[in-house]
């Protein structure tokens, strides 16, 4: 640099002339063009061309978040201040504003070099199952945030000609003022670490949740909001800390299952419940599913009742139509094919009420698909309502306007 300025001063040209600055800011001007050229149309581009046709899942997705170019624009300010600082007379004006362009070009591309690191890491998180599940997003961006206050408090003591730390120190009395402005995010964040670290919720997850009025796939984990779409393809955009807070319902551990539960009642109009006569036997034993049970349950009851000797009604036993007919939806649910036989399986009376008996099917079927578990659902209840009348049963319905219309016709047709 000596050199240079001894061998400027001959030719009569001295650093605080204006040619001299004329003469240096060509050069650093060249200079940057050269180095962008070479960057930008040459590496990158090599770099863009090979990502396109490589398989590398890798190699594509730093390509698509531009690291490599905020990368080479930080180099770019670097190389600027280098020259600044040999060309340029120190302590001089010129050098003072180039050399705080170029600082503030670095600060400014580092960060954002920073952002496209996380992306990077978090498309390349998606590829790898061991971590897909961990709300990555909302922990990136509140590393984002960290970055953005850190670089903003450098601008700024850059700007001002101060130490950083003063102005570190000086944000203690805005304490307060910081909490309340940034609570949404600080919230999210601990909810985020929260949800992560005892693995509550991930992105797929069926999320149910009233208070908001979701429920569907998650499809969204950030720092401040979590989204669903639910299943009339409407979002929902819920808090995070939400999720911490409030008490959700997550579908998931019933899709790693593999069954999905059927637990769904018909009610039984207790004036057709009555025992079977030997007639309604011989019918119902002609069934598959019933034969060996009226079979073993008749010969059960003779022996009893020849031994107390007792014609009486209220000492025999006696097999009933409920009972049998009880019998018989648990041995059709056993031999259905679409019923997961490996997990609990029964048909159960409730207390009764004023619709009747309650008699509830508890089952699970062997596929959780939506569109399968209904269709399912609905051919088991389909036959169950079609075939309680071979039991002289009758299903509670509470009468309809078609019930008053035909009842009064009966009663006007009597009074005639």
């Amino acid at each position: 640099m000596k050199a240079l300025i001894s061998e400027l001063e001959k030719y009569g040209i001295t650093p605080d002339e204006t040619p001299y600055l004329v003469v240096m800011a060509v050069i650093i001007l060249l200079t940057a063009i050269i180095v962008h050229v070479i960057l930008h149309r040459v590496v990158l581009r090599s770099i863009e061309k090979r990502a396109q046709v490589s398989s590398s899942l890798t190699l594509q997705v730093f390509t698509q978040n531009k690291l490599f170019h905020r990368l080479a624009f930080m180099l770019q300010g670097i190389i600027v201040n280098v020259q600044a600082v040999l060309w340029l007379k120190s302590g001089s004006d010129e050098l003072v504003i180039l050399s705080t362009c170029a600082q503030l070009w670095v600060m400014l591309y580092a960060l954002l070099s920073v952002f496209s690191l996380l992306d990077v890491i978090t498309g390349l998180s998606h590829k790898f199952t061991t971590v897909s599940h961990l709300p990555l997003k909302g922990i990136f961006q509140s590393l984002k945030l960290i970055c953005s206050l850190i670089v903003g408090i450098m601008i700024i003591s850059l700007l001002i000609g101060k130490s950083p730390a003063i102005l570190i120190s000086g944000l203690g009395a805005m304490a307060a003022v910081l909490m309340l402005v940034f609570k949404d995010p600080i919230l999210g964040l601990v909810a985020g670490i929260q949800l992560s670290a005892n693995n509550m919720l991930k992105l797929g997850d069926w999320l149910e949740m009233p208070k908001y009025g979701a429920d569907g796939a998650v499809i969204d984990i950030g720092l401040t909001t979590v989204k669903v779409q639910n299943w009339d393809n409407t979002i929902t955009s819920m808090p995070t800390y939400a999720l911490v807070s409030d008490s959700f319902k997550n579908w998931s551990g019933m899709s790693a299952s593999g069954g999905r539960r059927i637990k769904r009642s018909l009610f039984i109009d207790t004036t057709s419940i009555h025992f079977l006569s030997e007639e309604e036997q011989s019918k119902l034993q002609q069934a598959n599913l019933l034969s060996p049970y009226i079979s073993e349950r008749n010969s059960e009851i003779k022996e009893y009742n020849q031994q107390i000797n007792n014609s009486s009604v209220l000492n025999q036993r006696q097999m009933t139509n409920i009972g049998t007919f009880r019998i018989y939806l648990a041995e059709y649910l056993r031999n259905h094919p679409k019923v997961h036989k490996n997990m609990t399986m029964m048909v159960r009376q409730l207390a009764p009420d004023a619709q009747g008996l309650p008699l509830e099917i508890y089952c699970f079927t062997n596929t959780v698909a939506w569109l399968e578990y209904e269709a399912i659902q609905s051919d088991i209840f389909d036959h169950i309502f079609a075939i309680v009348g071979e039991f002289g049963l009758r299903v509670y319905q509470a009468p309809t306007g078609n019930d008053v219309r035909s009842l009064a016709n009966i009663v006007a047709h009597k009074v005639d």
